[in-house]
């Protein structure tokens, strides 16, 4: 079973009817949307469409198809094989990772309790966004991260959908697998999301080299500190910083002798120096490279390179 076919059947059996007719290229296809009487909504190319039940896509509201209750509910059956109860962990963390590495955000109504969130009930709302692999998308950006001397420090600046956990995902794997020419090294990945390894049940779906090793669904800032005392990476990789706890752990793996390969949202340096916790990245220069990416050019597309100092390289 292809990939495409693995994922339809995850789908209620009218929505699988429906997404099996869209006349699309798969590997374009970044997100599925489902909200309980709402429209069918996917977004393809960096673009929102809705679907209609030929599975025609269309920006306008005529002949749309709005998902059901029942649509939900059959969904989240087979998601979890008629056992949500044994997904109860990734459902406090608001998603759940399926075959093939694609994750299925949850939204509905939160149960609380002393110790946090419990679990999420009456679950009305998800969101499937798909994994795709883009081996090679990190070879430009290698000889900017990694010299003679060592692998840099290094910040990917991106807006949302512009493919900076792509690009960071091949870094990884090509960091870890090496050349011909020079040695892999040993790369630790704190995977909060499963958006860079997509593990599933502790497998990861997504190539991230022979010599990686994966801390998935943990938080970044705990998974940094974790690596660096049990597994001795060489270079410490984590996705969409932001907290204090999160700065305060990539000085701990730079102090320890690690290098660091970190993304953030954003669209530039200076959105980066507006933000209180992360000013002190650019001010104390902690790293040093930064990559700005846009969707100009396609996924991972590099828009500028700067140096430690803001420089443009």
């Amino acid at each position: 079973m292809d990939k495409k076919q693995e994922l339809w059947k995850v789908f209620s059996l009218k929505l699988r009817q429906i997404l099996m007719n869209m006349n699309i290229d798969f590997e374009r296809l970044q997100e599925i949307r489902l909200r309980v009487w709402e429209p069918l909504l996917v977004i393809y190319d960096n673009r929102e469409f809705f679907v209609g039940e030929t599975g025609r896509l269309s920006t306008c509201m005529n002949d749309i198809y709005r998902v059901t209750p029942e649509d939900i509910r059959s969904t989240l059956d087979f998601i979890s094989r008629y056992s949500l109860y044994a997904y109860e962990d990734e459902i406090r963390q608001g998603f759940i990772t399926i075959q093939g590495g694609h994750r299925v955000g949850i939204a509905g109504k939160v149960v609380m309790d002393p110790q946090g969130i419990k679990t999420i009930r009456h679950i009305a709302f998800l969101n499937i966004r798909l994994s795709h692999q883009v081996k090679g998308c990190g070879s430009e950006l290698l000889p900017i991260v990694r010299d003679d001397t060592g692998i840099r420090h290094t910040l990917i600046i991106s807006p949302p959908r512009c493919g900076k956990t792509t690009l960071l995902r091949d870094l990884i794997r090509l960091l870890s697998d090496g050349t011909q020419d020079w040695q892999g090294v040993t790369v630790g990945v704190v995977d909060e999301r499963s958006e860079i390894g997509a593990c599933y049940q502790g497998i990861p779906q997504n190539d991230l080299g022979k010599r990686t090793d994966i801390l998935d669904c943990c938080p970044k800032a705990y998974g940094m500190l974790m690596l660096i005392r049990s597994m001795s990476p060489v270079v410490v990789a984590v996705d969409e910083i932001g907290s204090r706890e999160d700065i305060e752990a990539i000085e701990y793996v730079i102090n320890a002798g690690c290098s660091i390969l970190a993304t953030v949202h954003g669209n530039s340096i200076e959105d980066i120096r507006n933000k209180p916790v992360l000013r002190r990245l650019v001010e104390e220069r902690i790293f040093e490279r930064y990559v700005v990416l846009n969707n100009k050019g396609g996924i991972g597309h590099i828009e500028r390179i700067f140096d430690a100092q803001g420089n443009g390289l």
